[in-house]
């Protein structure tokens, strides 16, 4: 008989029955086409708006159409019947490597062109019917009573009736067991064990639960039981070890703070986790109520949701990329908050100090800047030239942090996650929004006016540094080196005329991704145990002895990270207007305390002849980038923390408006010490004692 298709997808029940059955037997043209379309007649066009979706019409259809359910039911049977999904279950949604970069770009490869499995497995039916990942949120909606219903409607049987190896019952004990060895092995590597030297003399709990539950596989197959229940002694004996390897997998994390974490092993311990989490949903589907009769119908249903679900989110970039960077970001913003409590003043002797570490660094600023106009005036090429750029930045940069000087919006990048405490603080109390975040206004008020100081440390020497260097440079040699490209000086820093402020932005994330080196380097130091490593170093103990030794490794644990985040911060700095060149993208970095000092060339280089206007912008437009620097900085650096600590970014909201509230009430204190009594609350000082201990 000929088989007549419609052009386009059915639109109703009935419609597509009566496409497809025929003399009581569906009739495909794929083997898929009659799911596909009967799968599109009940997905929601918009799922954000829908909260319910219901199936009642086709079960009502099958109620009243016995010809069309039994071939319905008979279609399916013959569809699915030996069809594998045990690989899939191991595999869909777990990390297959601990390679962060290369499993990020086989998922996004994988949503641009998806793997097509063999068409013998459930991978291949569900990538082909269910093949958007909102198709799971939506089958979540369908109400278990009308899943229950449909499911007797077909007269199917449930997966405790075959124990065969090809059987789903059987698929989904080879997927447990696949996944439990892997675990115990995974777990046995001395990475991981090094993460958890409390566990080193102790039996691996991954190893007792893989033979726990090889005992209860065991006892299903053979037919002693049919199903397993909270009370047996097997399934209980499971979830103890689960609990077991749960908390082997969250002392390693905790460990992290004491020895540090690389990626990999990051990734290997979130794959454990992802994997025992896994397990868990896998195991219940084995653990049936005798006091519901539908239990064991319900345990089938949710079989083949969980199915569809890991099938739709094994791709999922956002959920690795957010789960994997948690733990990292964690650990890089504790050492910034580490660091960070030296940048935020709180009395009157820490201001002025500030101050003049401040003064320090624009002496220092103020030779970089003649260093740059010489490295602009070598014959060279771009590269050359950003290579000598990003020379004299490293090397100033370096010199600065070595001398413990301050340069101006260095310091937000290595205060979020000191600021993340008083909002962690004031989260815990039960108190009104409008005063839970007092704490923080406080801390960020002392921030602000540390970061005030350190402008006007920075720029109140540059400027005159440069102006006096530059001028002595023309008394001696009798050349004046700004007075060509003095236009260009004082227009760069205007914020009408020039991309002022938006490099100065650019400035911003490069202060931010300084701060993360930083954090980084320190969290490798402290994996790596590279001071320890020094410490005992064979040659070098022989050689200098055991104290200067340690005197070395501890300089290094102290200043090693700093040097290398002003070492790229300077590359970063140094090579973005060449890379813009390179690229024609008009990209370059504006720093305040460098745009101070260039002012004061273009000043020299115009004669003192500069048109009032333009120096006024240009004074204008410094300190516009100076703001512009520390708010892209600060703000990345608090996004970072946020991720770190789960706290939902709608929290900003709140701590804006306490912050403005608190300035209304003591506009002083975001630019000048008060008392120490008024400063620091005791909320502050118990703050600062813990951080001292």
């Amino acid at each position: 008989m000929k088989l007549k298709h419609l052009l386009q997808s059915p639109q109703g029940i009935e419609e597509l029955f009566n496409k497809y059955v025929i003399d009581g037997k569906v009739y495909t043209k794929d083997d898929l086409s009659f799911l596909v379309d009967l799968v599109h007649i009940f997905r929601p066009k918009n799922i954000k708006k829908t909260k319910r979706v219901s199936i009642e019409s086709l079960i009502t259809y099958l109620q009243t159409h016995e010809e069309q359910r039994l071939a319905l039911t008979s279609y399916l049977k013959e569809l699915l019947a030996g069809r594998q999904f045990s690989r899939m279950v191991s595999d869909a949604g777990i990390l297959q490597d601990s390679d962060f970069i290369y499993e990020v770009k086989k998922r996004l490869w994988a949503k641009v062109l998806p793997y097509q499995p063999e068409k013998d497995t459930y991978e291949y039916v569900l990538n082909q019917v269910f093949y958007r990942q909102t198709d799971a949120e939506w089958i979540e909606m369908v109400p278990m009573e009308q899943l229950v219903s449909f499911y007797d409607q077909l007269n199917l049987s449930d997966i405790f009736v075959n124990k065969t190896e090809q059987s789903a019952l059987g698929e989904l004990m080879v997927s447990i067991g696949l996944i439990t060895q892997r675990m115990s092995g995974r777990a046995m590597e001395s990475s991981i064990i090094r993460m958890v030297p409390e566990y080193s003399h102790l039996e691996s709990p991954f190893l007792a639960l893989e033979k726990e539950f090889a005992m209860a596989s065991e006892g299903l197959r053979s037919g002693e039981v049919d199903y397993l229940t909270a009370y047996d002694i097997n399934y209980k004996q499971i979830r103890i070890l689960h609990k077991q390897c749960l908390d082997f997998v969250s002392q390693a994390f905790k460990n992290s703070s004491k020895y540090g974490i690389s990626i990999k092993v990051n990734q290997s311990l979130l794959r454990l986790r992802q994997q025992l989490q896994r397990v868990e949903v896998l195991i219940s589907l084995l653990v049936v109520d005798e006091e519901v009769p539908t239990s064991r119908k319900e345990k089938t249903i949710d079989l083949a949701r969980r199915l569809i679900k890991y099938n739709c989110y094994k791709y999922n970039v956002t959920g690795l990329i957010k789960e994997s960077t948690q733990l990292l970001s964690y650990e890089i913003t504790q050492h910034t908050a580490k660091t960070g409590e030296h940048y935020i003043t709180s009395s009157a002797s820490e201001y002025w100090h500030m101050f003049k570490g401040a003064m320090g660094a624009g002496i220092i600023v103020g030779f970089m800047c003649i260093l740059k106009v010489f490295a602009h005036e070598v014959n060279a090429s771009e590269f050359g030239h950003a290579f000598l750029y990003s020379l004299n930045y490293a090397l100033g940069f370096c010199l600065i942090y070595l001398l413990g000087f301050t340069l101006a919006t260095k310091q937000p990048a290595m205060t979020a996650a000191t600021i993340i405490k008083a909002i962690e603080d004031g989260r815990k109390q039960n108190i009104e929004d409008g005063d839970k975040h007092v704490a923080f206004a406080k801390l960020f008020a002392r921030l602000f006016r540390s970061q005030f100081i350190a402008f006007i440390g920075n720029v109140i020497l540059a400027f005159p540094v440069a102006l006096i260097l530059v001028w002595l440079i023309d008394m001696g040699f009798g050349l004046n080196i700004a007075e060509h490209d003095w236009k260009k000086m004082l227009i760069d820093a205007d914020p009408i005329e020039s991309r002022a402020l938006f490099h100065a932005g650019i400035a911003g994330i490069f202060l931010f991704m300084s701060g993360i080196i930083s954090g980084n380097v320190s969290n490798k130091n402290k994996h790596n145990r590279v001071v320890y490593r020094i410490q005992e170093h064979p040659w070098l103990k022989q050689n200098l002895g055991i104290k200067k030794t340690t005197s070395i490794a501890n300089w290094v644990d102290v200043k090693w990270p700093g040097i290398v985040s002003n070492i790229w911060f300077g590359v970063f700095m140094g090579s973005c207007g060449a890379i813009g060149t390179f690229l024609g993208l008009g990209i370059d970095i504006r720093h305040i305390t460098f745009v101070s000092g260039n002012i004061a060339l273009g000043f020299y280089g115009s004669g003192f002849e500069a048109p009032t206007a333009m120096l006024v912008w240009a004074f204008v437009g410094m300190w516009l980038i100076g703001a512009m620097n520390f708010m892209v900085s600060f703000g990345l650096s608090l996004l970072l923390a946020f991720r770190s600590r789960n706290i939902p970014i709608k929290e900003t909201k709140e701590l804006f408006m306490a912050t403005l509230r608190y300035f209304k009430s003591f506009p002083m204190e975001f630019f000048l010490p008060t008392s120490p009594a008024i400063a620091l609350d005791n909320g502050d000082k118990n703050n600062q004692e813990q951080h001292k201990h």
